[in-house]
């Protein structure tokens, strides 16, 4: 049965809930002039890994992407998927402890952020024990109740725009790329990044057509545009540069009277973080998964609970928003290794796969 609705559902959300807290601040920030060069150069590269990332998926049908590099040998998986298992624990502690940091600054601000660490977590952990098809019928459910309305929200957040803002459309730096070594620019990788390794862990059971998400991707876009061009329209470069959170701060600026929220934002909020928490459910859910493919005896009820308690403690050790930032940066580089290395060696896999025509356990 053909479940690809559910996979795009999801493919769409996770990205959605990375895009619009901090990846605008590192676009803003990389660049003065020419914003658009910079975030089609991020969904570029994203575009052609997924496709090569898919390709070899469709190669090794239906293997996944751990049976894959086990085909290869036992030494070979665990050299590739060791940095992807850190990389995974990596992407839960920094976001749930990012989003408890945004959820306390935007209308959290008299609660402790450990009782918004143990909520996130709490709530990750118990969709993950639910299983991944748990995790994408709830996404297809909350695509269908929240997109409507984030539709009508991404349309208002145009209502103080000033499109002069938009030019000039390019100077010397974007035009020579200089940007894409720079600091905040290989952060701003994040919200391409995370979102599209799923594809590989799933194949066995959830089968969806590949053919499908990639159309799925081309509707991502306009929401990195959105992003980051809507604060810029609305305070310019020079203020928008000096928020935390841009899109979130125009957001704030729209005066809807006829809405029952008294704010947009509030529900813009609650939206992203659903579509977060979706995001690290299947996240767990991976590197639980990873676990258990090294150590088969464990459990998988049991090796979740063990996961949240170890995730708890680590991400109460994580003092403010500044050391986030660091470890942000820091897990740039293993992500940039995996996001690179694991579509490449797939492709690679499959093809030889395909070649000799033998599907190996």
């Amino acid at each position: 049965m053909d479940k690809s609705l559910q996979v795009m559902a999801m493919y769409y959300l996770t990205h959605i809930g990375l895009i619009f807290f901090m990846y605008p601040t590192d676009i803003i920030e990389s660049l003065t002039v020419g914003h658009w060069s910079a975030i089609l150069l991020g969904f570029a590269a994203h575009v052609v890994l997924l496709g090569i990332y898919m390709k070899g998926l469709s190669y090794s049908s239906p293997l996944n992407v751990i049976d894959i590099l086990l085909g290869a040998g036992k030494g070979f998986a665990v050299i590739l998927l060791l940095p992807v298992a850190a990389y995974l624990l990596a992407v839960i502690i920094i976001s749930i402890r990012a989003y408890s940091e945004i959820i306390a600054l935007v209308f959290l601000g008299s609660t402790p952020v450990w009782a918004i660490i143990a909520l996130l977590l709490g709530v990750t952990t118990l969709i993950s024990a639910l299983g991944v098809e748990a995790i994408f019928r709830t996404a297809l459910l909350t695509a269908a109740l929240l997109l409507p309305f984030l539709l009508l929200v991404f349309c208002v957040s145009f209502q103080n725009a000033d499109w002069r803002y938009v030019l000039p459309l390019m100077d010397s730096k974007a035009a020579s790329f200089s940007y894409v070594f720079s600091r905040p620019y290989l952060k701003s990788l994040f919200a391409f990044a995370g979102g599209f390794l799923f594809l590989g862990f799933i194949p066995h059971i959830i089968p969806y057509k590949h053919r499908k998400v990639m159309w799925t991707s081309a509707l991502l876009l306009p929401m990195f545009l959105i992003s980051v061009y809507v604060p810029i329209l609305t305070f310019g470069q020079r203020s928008a540069s000096q928020f935390v959170f841009p899109f979130i701060t125009t957001v704030d600026t729209v005066d809807i009277r006829w809405l029952m929220f008294d704010r947009i934002t509030m529900f813009l909020m609650i939206s992203l973080i659903c579509f977060v928490v979706l995001f690290l459910s299947l996240a767990m859910w991976k590197l639980t998964l990873l676990i258990r493919r090294g150590f088969p005896f464990f459990r998988p009820l049991p090796v979740t609970l063990l996961l949240a308690l170890s995730l708890m403690i680590i991400c109460m050790q994580i003092p403010d928003w500044k050391t986030v930032e660091r470890l942000l940066w820091w897990n740039t580089y293993l992500r940039l290794f995996v996001t690179i290395v694991i579509p490449l060696v797939t492709l690679v896999l499959g093809i030889r796969h395909q070649r000799e025509g033998v599907v190996r356990p």
